[in-house]
Parts: C-alpha cells; sequence; structure tokens
C-alpha cells in the first residue's frame, strides 16, 4: 500500500497524540461544528440505550457518516477511523459538562467511588460495501480518591474538565485525583491503542 495513510472522524487532541505516538499516518476529517450535537450524528442518550450500546452506536455512527462523506466527495478509499468515549456511572451516561456547575457536580458525584471509561473505536471500509465497519469496545475502572470542594472548584477553574467526558482528563491535573485503574490506560484517555493497533492489522494495515 504506497499511501497508507487513515482518516480520523475526530476532533479530539488527545486521539491526534495516541495515533502519532504509535507512528500511525492520518488525515483529519472534521465535522461541521465542535458541539457535542454535531448534525451528522445524534449523540443523546437514547431510550433503552445501556452506556456499551450507547457508546458502540456513536462510534460506529460516526464512521458511517465519515465513509458517506468520503464517497460523496471523491475522496481516496481509505480506512475511517472514528471513536467515543462516555462515563458509566451506576448505568447511567455521563458525558462532557455543559458548563462549570455541571462539572463540578459530576466531580463530586465521581469522589471516593469507581467508575466505568467506556470507549468505542470504529473503522469504516468504504470499500467493502458487505461489511463496511469493523468496532471494538475499551472498558475500563477508574478509582477516585474522596476530593474536597475547594480543589474541585480549582480544577474547574483551570477549564480543563471542559471538553472531556466525565469532566476530568486522567493524562492532565486530573491524575491527582486517581487512585487506581483496571483497564487500558490510552483507552481512558480516549482511544485504546492495543485494540486499535490489532483491528488495523487485522485489515491488512501495516503497525
Amino acid at each position: 500500500m504506497s499511501d497508507n495513510r487513515i482518516f480520523l472522524v475526530s476532533r479530539s487532541a488527545r486521539r491526534r497524540e495516541l495515533l502519532n505516538q504509535i507512528g500511525i499516518r492520518f488525515e483529519l476529517m472534521l465535522l461541521r461544528t465542535a458541539s457535542r450535537q454535531d448534525g451528522e450524528v445524534d449523540e443523546s442518550w437514547l431510550s433503552g440505550e445501556t452506556p456499551e450500546t450507547y457508546v458502540q452506536r456513536v462510534a460506529r455512527d460516526k464512521a458511517l457518516f465519515g465513509a458517506n462523506l468520503l464517497l460523496k466527495r471523491r475522496m481516496p478509499k481509505r480506512l475511517l477511523l472514528a471513536a467515543d468515549t462516555t462515563l458509566d456511572l451506576d448505568g447511567e451516561v455521563i458525558g462532557k459538562p455543559k458548563d462549570a456547575n455541571d462539572a463540578k457536580a459530576i466531580l463530586k458525584r465521581l469522589s471516593g467511588r469507581t467508575h466505568k471509561v467506556l470507549t468505542s473505536v470504529a473503522l469504516a471500509m468504504p470499500h467493502d460495501i458487505e461489511s463496511p465497519v469493523k468496532s471494538c469496545l475499551s472498558v475500563s475502572e477508574v478509582s477516585f480518591r474522596v476530593l474536597n470542594a475547594d480543589e474541585i472548584d480549582h480544577y474547574v477553574a483551570t477549564g480543563e474538565p471542559m471538553d472531556k467526558a466525565g469532566a476530568y482528563a486522567i493524562q492532565g491535573r486530573a491524575a491527582s485525583f486517581v487512585a487506581s485503574i483496571n483497564g487500558s490506560y490510552t483507552g481512558i484517555v480516549g482511544l485504546p491503542l492495543c485494540e486499535t493497533v490489532t483491528m488495523l492489522r487485522e485489515l491488512g494495515y501495516a503497525v
């Protein structure tokens, strides 16, 4: 394969950094807006969905949207990678905070407890009509120490939580909140590299 780049259907700087870290060549394919509700993909939590089925649906729909856009624009038929990350707290989907007060409320709920971080990765193959999407789900457990109100206020004031699922970045200032993890660190950041590389290799992509 002379040009082994993929398209990354994501605005996440963390996902770009992780792909660069392992030498995956990619180009960005962005959705129209930076908001959680992008228009092309319904990212609302639908009735009857579990956190697992929710995050897998959103990642799959992002990949399919990118594949359809690629075909409409007659762009090179490369693999497209999309992903979505959410938190599961007692069976409830916890996404990005709406504002600072919401971020504080989320962090208070996570304080002293264990939650799950779910990241689904979907690879779309626009040249394969029979099997257009291959996906995986990474499930990790994160345990927080007890947080006091002052440190929650200080952390939210930094602005770091505002574009993060669960209102925190494990790779940032919130690293000190984490007592332990069980699972994939890169999955918690936003792209489970082991699972992603495994899928790429299964599709013949040299990694």
